[in-house]
């Protein structure tokens, strides 16, 4: 760069600090840059000892020490974590009572959108609407408490947090804001206020990301500083995307489409791809049949082959080969004006020019990383990251650089910066009405859309611009850090008051290998040793991504205080995945209270009864036991006592009332089955032994507790649920998707409540519910199904309660008549229904009984044979292991399960529980 920008530069960025004092965890400073510079070398004199923490990132000291501020901001491990929690903690206690907390899971709809200012200042692989996690700190928190996210991502936790300090936004998700006003649907909300927020990510431009987010920076200094390095690269760099019209009018190129050349099968010409497949006039995009120019054959774009050439690379110093792509079309404008045309011989000609020339400055030129996706583009030649750009925009990228380098607020360029640099490159394809890369993939399009990176810096400038013009927070009030949640984060047990997490969903994204492009201008990299994903090339599967989701658990377990809620926002299409994110979750000690649905497109919670038809996005609510259920529970073990207290303390932590519209919803956690398998799953993963069967605990249950429409209350929750409920007319039940043998019981159960039938009546429905059962599943006939949970009405005694109520609610020529009367009885003859709880556990016993018969019978064949089973009943595998775990049999457990399908353990969350815990007991 020349001395003379150099000399403006220094002029600019020196300008006089703001003197006032500036106190920071305990030590007053002159000003905020004598605060910094303290910092950093604090931060300096630990990375020796913090590189020894697990996801430490791959850098140099001085560029992590360029990019960090501390102790707000540090691009690898913070130490100074507990040091703010400490000060935040003195805080709060100061001003407020945090005794006495009581929280609800929280259950109403969600539905935000995607087109606010700040989601769109930068794009990430996946980032939740901070208005949507905006409803639930509110819900959780008060304003003051400590929020923590450890899969930070962009850091949109940690917009909601301090945004909940904003009237406006508040009102604006329904809420009033008036202390002791209500949420519309009478949920109580806290006051407003902003609240405490840690965020982590393993990533360091996640990080990058979540810190700009996140702290407030003197708004009129940066832009005044931004736009006269845009002022600078456009002054040195604009001539690279000059074009001409016909007239020889100078204009300014706004985009250019590049298109893959391919070779004719048939006559070895090359074809234009460009040529064949798009129609301008019409703006559509033939992609599969196409016509070769030359010897017009009809062709299928798959059957072609790519053109190569060899290509001279200056940084690399030696020719390499790669798919050979021309110019094709661009786009351009004249003042104002926008034009379009083909691409001419004088643009060729310049980017020849382009082509032939070295960059003055830096720009990252390593091999892509190794990875499952971040190599896919080797089989074109796109091996090292300069291959992924244009010329002539890698080169002012590494001009803009070269200048954000030299600026105090190099930081925060960087964020813009990099959320250009993903549209900058040759992963963005032209489509008629919207470009963009592939969502999750680092895929070359076979039309390139190149972005005039000038004017793509300049957009993110501006979209940056809104967020900071929005509002100004108070930096003291967020810290970011750079490192592995599945390692000790330096914060001290039990000083969290909420978690918000989105963490990896298994293999649906390779963040770490996404986020190479980015990382390299950074010169700070992953170090994706503790990554939790499922990837083969860094031999990651399922049980190695499950414990890492697990470590990371227990460390949010560890910090966060008890009775405190953790909410989970996941996204996984697999079964298996889901599976692992619940068994590592309830491993590390939390009890899951909610699971919910996302329904994107109605933007509604729906509960989950199954967990092998995930298809949607899972909020996920568990708490932290209290301090009281442990201890007593520990004292107890052995005893029928567990059993109740830890029913009391759940079904205190229940929804009591959920309804909408005039109708009232079941709350899944609230019925019998569900908390018996929430007590059963406590017990096994705290090495406790369970102590009731199942057909004792439906029949106690019912005894000790109240029930509603199927579902149990402490008794000082009954009398609010009556009220509620006789406010509706209509009580929902649930939507279910039979696979499997325990949901085509559940879908019986739904059934047979809201009418009573005949076997004749159910089976036709019941065979159309039946088309999807899993292949493995030995499905019994409905008649033994429903012998075995359900009882049916034979004329002998009393016509039962349940059929007569449904009769004369729906038939008025029975309304008046005697339920004794021949015609009444004739009515309810051979009906079957579902039986009052008492009866139900004689029924759940000689279930049992039979389940145990079909296990036995599976453990002898696998004594004779080493085959796999492939067909069996699933909850007679499931009735075995409890058994045998209830008697210490782990090798029964180990023997029969490893005679599953891998597939099936996997995506069953209680035989996959059982089984992790029996290897574990047996210490495979």
């Amino acid at each position: 760069m020349a001395s003379k920008d150099n000399e403006q530069l220094t002029m600019l960025y020196e300008e006089v600090e703001n003197d006032k004092p500036v106190t920071v965890l305990g030590k007053t400073f002159k000003n905020d840059k004598e605060r910094r510079q303290y910092f950093t070398e604090e931060l300096r004199k630990k990375l020796g000892e913090l590189k020894n923490i697990e996801g430490y990132p791959i850098g140099n000291d001085e560029d992590i020490l360029a990019l960090s501020n501390p102790p707000f901001y540090t691009a690898c491990p913070n130490p100074w974590l507990d040091d703010l929690v400490n000060e935040w903690e003195k805080a709060k206690i100061n001003n407020k009572d945090t005794e006495n907390y009581n929280r609800e899971p929280f259950a109403s709809d969600v539905s935000e959108g995607k087109n606010d200012a700040v989601y769109n200042a930068h794009s990430y692989h996946t980032k939740v609407p901070y208005k949507a996690i905006m409803r639930y700190i509110l819900h959780y928190t008060e304003p003051g408490d400590i929020v923590l996210d450890g899969f930070s991502g962009t850091g949109m936790t940690g917009v909601a947090a301090k945004r909940c300090a904003n009237a406006k936004e508040v009102e604006e998700l329904g809420y009033r804001v008036k202390e002791g006003d209500v949420l519309q649907d009478n949920i109580r909300i806290s006051k407003l206020g902003q609240r405490k927020i840690i965020l982590n990510d393993l990533s360091p431009s996640a990080t990058l990301i979540s810190y700009n987010y996140n702290h407030d920076i003197n708004t009129n200094e940066f832009l005044r500083i931004s736009n006269d390095i845009l002022k600078k690269v456009k002054e040195e760099c604009s001539w690279m995307y000059e074009t001409t019209n016909q007239n020889g009018e100078k204009g300014y190129i706004n985009n250019v489409v590049w298109s893959d050349i391919f070779i004719c099968p048939n006559c070895s010409e090359e074809i234009n791809y460009w040529n064949v497949a798009v129609d301008v006039e019409n703006k559509k995009i033939n992609s599969n049949d196409i016509e070769c120019e030359n010897c017009l054959s009809k062709l299928k774009k798959k059957d072609l082959e790519r053109s190569w050439e060899s290509i001279y690379d200056l940084k690399l110093g030696k020719t390499v080969k790669q798919i050979k792509q021309k110019p094709v079309y661009l786009y351009y404008s004249i003042g104002s004006t926008r034009y379009e045309k083909k691409v001419e011989k004088s643009d060729v000609e310049l980017l020849n020019k382009i082509n032939d020339m070295e960059s003055n400055y830096w720009y990252p030129t390593e091999r892509m990383t190794e990875g499952d996706e971040s190599r896919r583009n080797d089989r074109i030649g796109y091996t090292h990251v300069h291959h992924f750009y244009t010329r002539r925009n890698l080169i002012t990228l590494a001009k803009f650089y070269d200048l954000a380098k030299q600026s105090k607020y190099f930081t925060n360029l960087l964020f813009f910066f990099q959320a250009s640099i993903n549209r900058a490159t040759k992963t963005n394809r032209f489509r008629f009405g919207g470009t963009g890369g592939l969502s999750g993939t680092l895929y070359v399009p076979s039309l390139i859309f190149e972005r005039n990176v000038i004017s793509l810096l300049e957009k993110k400038l501006s979209d940056f611009q809104k967020i900071l013009l929005e509002e100004n927070v108070d930096s003291n009030q967020c810290s970011v850090t750079t490192q592995s949640t599945s390692t000790n984060l330096s914060l001290k047990n039990n000083s969290v008051d909420y978690i918000f997490t989105d963490p990896p969903f298994g293999k649906n994204l390779m963040y770490s290998e996404l986020n190479y492009l980015w990382e390299v201008w950074l010169k700070i990299r992953t170090n994706n040793s503790s990554e939790a994903i499922i990837n083969s090339t860094q031999r990651k599967g399922i049980i190695e991504y499950q414990k890492l989701m697990e470590e990371s658990f227990k460390t949010y377990y560890r910090v966060l205080k008890p009775s405190r809620w953790i909410t989970i926002e996941f996204s996984n299409s697999q079964a298996s995945v889901w599976n692992s994110i619940q068994e590592a979750l309830q491993r590390a000690g939390f009890i899951i209270a909610n699971v919910s649905a996302l329904d994107k497109k109605q933007g509604s919670f729906k509960a989950v009864t199954t967990t092998t038809a995930v298809k949607q996005d899972l909020v996920i609510s568990a708490y932290k036991p209290s301090d009281t259920l442990v201890t007593e529970i520990k004292s107890t073990q052995g005893s029928n006592d567990t059993t109740w207290l830890f029913v009391k303390q759940h079904l205190d932590q229940l929804p009591i009332f959920l309804g909408k519209k005039g109708e009232a919803q079941l709350i899944v956690e609230r019925t019998p089955r569900v908390l018996f398998d929430r007590m059963v799953a406590y017990h096994v993963q705290n090495g406790i032994p369970v102590p009731i069967s199942s057909a004792n605990f439906q029949q106690e249950i019912t005894q000790k507790y109240p029930t509603r429409d199927g579902m149990v209350f402490l008794e000082n929750q009954v009398a609010e649920y009556d009220k509620k409920r006789t406010l509706v007319k209509e009580f929902a039940q649930m939507n279910l998707f039979v696979s499997d043998e325990n949901s085509a019981i559940e879908w019986l159960r739904q059934l047979l409540i809201k009418k009573p039938q005949s076997r004749q009546d159910i089976h036709p429905a019941y065979m159309k519910e039946i088309q999807h059962i899993d292949k493995h599943e030995l499905l019994p006939e409905l008649d033994s199904l429903l012998e075995q949970n359900f009882l049916v009405f034979e004329g002998q005694g009393v016509v039962p309660n349940q059929i007569a109520t449904y009769l004369k609610q729906n038939y008025k020529d029975l309304r008046n008549i005697n339920i004794e009367d021949p015609s009444f009885i004739n009515k309810a003859l051979n009906r079957w229904y579902v039986p009052d709880p008492n009866k139900q556990a004689d029924l759940e016993k000689l279930r049992e009984k039979s389940l145990f018969r079909e296990f036995q019978s599976y453990v002898e064949e696998i004594s004779k044979s080493k085959k796999k089973l492939k067909q069996f009943r699933t909850e007679a595998i499931r009735a075995g292991f409890k058994k045998a775990w209830s008697n210490k049999e782990y090798h029964t457990i180990v023997d029969v399960g490893s005679r599953l399908p891998e597939k099936v353990i996997q995506e069953d969350d209680k035989l996959l529980m059982y089984f992790d815990n029996a290897q574990i007991r047996l210490g495979l």
